[in-house]
């Protein structure tokens, strides 16, 4: 023999009134139209709970990925960081060699310096101060010195012309003004955590250090390494008449080398402060995560 509720629940719903119109499904265990349906009431229950007693659940975050850097600047970006290294360790060990900075085209040891560094030499016909001097690398140090300098010109070359053909400088990396900028370095100054939105697009500095750098430093480091070379001043005396002599382009190379290793340790540091694992994954997978609400 069957119960049915259906009536009472409707009644019930009418009296009260706040409570929707729904049929009561009855009590578990009986039979015919009054026997419970537990995925009915489940599927009532649950949409009850994210209409009026759970509201948190409708404006809970979800967490997307988008793409934030193309295959082309992840790579050139890559290669360009490990020609860098190759460039500042091969470098070291030729500045080693003779830690002596002059200006004009002459330089030996026998010449007054403009400046010299401290350190200890790996020839003994240069005078340091020091009783002893360092192992001669000089001779793998220059052949991975040449080597990595055309590796970062091509990769360069490639990023630039690719750059300018899809507007990525325009875009992202063209300055803007320099109150914007002014902010942003006193931010920079006072360690701030970059914001959220810098994970999408470069602040003002940012975008001032990284055209600098790639438009400015870059070909100056190029155009001076190429005057220290005996062919191609040979071939093209004005790279090194340019610069007053192969010693003042040798200085200038050094200065440039300083500037570049300072916007390098700015750099990595700004990432462990922004996130590191997030902004290491955004420049490998080439996307970044982000929050929809």
């Amino acid at each position: 023999m069957g119960i049915s509720l259906n009536g009472a629940a409707r009644s019930t719903n009418s009296s009260l009134g706040w409570f929707p119109r729904r049929p009561f499904y009855g009590v578990a265990g009986l039979r015919g139209p009054g026997r419970i349906s537990i995925a009915k009431q489940k599927c009532y229950d649950h949409r009850m709970a994210e209409s009026a007693w759970a509201p948190s659940l409708a404006t809970a975050a979800i967490r997307t990925t988008a793409p934030r850097h193309g295959a082309l600047v992840r790579v050139t970006h890559w290669i360009a960081a490990l020609a860098f290294f190759a460039l500042l360790l091969s470098g070291i060990e030729i500045l080693i060699s003779h830690p002596r900075f002059y200006w004009g085209e002459a330089g030996n040891a026998l010449t007054p310096p403009l400046f010299k560094l401290q350190i200890p030499a790996s020839r003994v016909t240069v005078p340091t101060g020091y009783g002893y001097v360092l192992p001669d690398q000089n001779g793998w140090s220059r052949s991975l010195h040449f080597q990595s300098a055309w590796t970062i010109v091509f990769t360069g070359l490639l990023y630039v012309i690719s750059g300018l053909v899809n507007g990525h400088f325009r875009k992202n990396l063209w300055p803007d003004s320099a109150g914007s900028v002014g902010a942003a370095l006193a931010g920079h100054l006072r360690f701030q955590r970059p914001s959220t939105a810098e994970a999408w697009s470069y602040n003002a500095l940012q975008r001032l250090a990284y055209f600098t750098v790639i438009f400015v430093v870059s070909p100056l480091m190029i155009w001076t390494g190429l005057a220290m070379s005996p062919a191609v001043a040979s071939a093209l005396p004005f790279t090194v008449t340019a610069f007053g002599g192969q010693q003042s382009a040798r200085t200038i190379h050094f200065f440039g080398t300083v500037i570049l290793v300072l916007f390098l340790f700015v750099h990595v540091l700004m990432i462990c402060l922004a996130g590191f694992k997030t902004r290491m994954r955004a420049m490998i997978t080439g996307r970044l995560q982000k929050e929809n609400y």
